[in-house]
């Protein structure tokens, strides 16, 4: 993967199929089609299947990654996008509650690579968008991966918190008089 990085892992290795979908807001032409073409060049690259979703924003792209998290069977997400800072606090707004957001649903166990570009000016999105310079949204193409890898790592969630119940009792609550199983 080109693109800078101190730390160069490598992609991970599967043996199972991995599909992901990019959920891209295609604002800026030119910045999107690079970024596109890097994160499906990693994602070819780990022999990975993906679908391109477009939004029309930065702020969308959390949204329809929940979306397609519930109601799709995708293995993860690269939230790919860009943000150029204006004249007014809405630049603030886009980076912050996108990043939130992407982040909330993290937490939640849905493995997204952030790839959205939040800059000052067009030359630093270009630099971040080219796959031969910083190459964010093959960073972030990577990064889902890795997260996919380290949720099959672990394997599915066994469900509960707490104690399994055994189905051979029905425990009962209330009274400690008596029986507390039925």
């Amino acid at each position: 993967m080109a693109g800078h990085s101190d730390n160069d892992m490598g992609l991970p290795a599967f043996d199972k199929p991995v599909k992901i979908a990019i959920v891209i807001a295609p604002y800026y032409t030119a910045i999107a089609k690079a970024q596109l073409d890097a994160a499906r060049a990693v994602l070819d690259q780990a022999g990975a299947t993906h679908e391109t979703i477009e939004v029309p924003g930065s702020l969308e792209i959390p949204t329809a990654i929940g979306i397609a998290h519930r109601l799709s069977n995708f293995d993860g997400f690269v939230a790919l996008g860009c943000v150029i800072r204006g004249a007014t606090s809405h630049y603030d707004v886009v980076v912050n509650e996108s990043s939130r957001a992407l982040t909330l649903l993290g937490m939640q166990g849905v493995c997204i690579g952030n790839g959205i570009i939040t800059v000052e000016n067009r030359e630093q999105a270009e630099e971040r968008a080219d796959a031969a310079r910083l190459n964010t949204a093959g960073g972030a193409a990577a990064a889902a991966l890795y997260l996919i890898a380290l949720t099959r790592r672990f394997g599915q969630p066994k469900g509960g918190v707490g104690f399994k119940p055994r189905p051979d009792v029905i425990e009962v609550a209330g009274d400690t008089k008596g029986p507390t199983t039925a």
